[in-house]
């Protein structure tokens, strides 16, 4: 959503600064909303499926090295046992164990030796949906003023208003759920989509 706001509103700024006719800023900037969700929601598809197919190629190949290389396993079993600070000694009784339970095993060292976790199957197509769908909620915000008035200069004054408001309140959100200060987040958000809407509009204004 950070960037369904900040690429749409820069480009449209930055149209405004070239052109009066809001009917050419409008279908351009519905051209790029629907190539950038179409290629955000590809590349999280894509990641997630990356993610899933790496997972099966490890878990594959910790499942051979567990049938023919018993000792080397058992012996990295123990030494991340001891990494967490459990002796050698204690940690012979829980890889003895492990060794009776092969699925157990192998799933212990796909968590922590690999810090690999089973993926989600359904994972890339709602990580696909959701990155596009956040993508295009987000680039409506700036194109809005464009498609309602008729005037650039004033639209893109809306546009401005509208588009800082959404990047201020998505940065709080943001700031909330990361952990971090809301009111920091919020203002690097509208900075930084402040500043690519100021470039694109300078450049914009110096080639008209």
């Amino acid at each position: 959503m950070s960037d369904g706001l900040t690429v749409p509103f820069a480009l449209a700024a930055g149209l405004s600064g070239a052109v009066s006719n809001t009917t050419i800023i409008v279908t351009a900037g519905l051209a790029e909303i629907a190539a950038g969700s179409v290629a955000m929601g590809l590349g999280g598809y894509l990641a997630a499926k990356g993610d899933a197919e790496h997972y099966e190629s490890e878990r594959r190949r910790e499942v051979l090295e567990v049938k023919e290389k018993p000792e080397v396993e058992a012996k990295e079993v123990s030494e991340v046992l001891q990494s967490y600070g459990l002796t050698a000694d204690e940690s012979r009784p829980i890889v003895d164990a492990l060794r009776n339970r092969p699925q157990a095993w192998i799933d212990f060292m796909m968590r922590f030796e690999l810090c690999l976790e089973k993926p989600d199957p359904k994972r890339a197509l709602t990580s696909a949906l959701t990155i596009g769908g956040a993508y295009i909620a987000g680039g409506f915000i700036p194109l809005l003023p464009y498609i309602l008035i008729a005037t650039a200069s004033t639209a893109l004054t809306y546009s401005v208003i509208f588009t800082m408001i959404a990047l201020a309140v998505f940065g709080y959100i943001k700031g909330h759920f990361t952990g971090t200060s809301q009111m920091r987040s919020g203002f690097q958000t509208v900075l930084i989509g402040g500043l690519a809407a100021a470039v694109a509009f300078a450049i914009a204004r110096i080639i008209s």
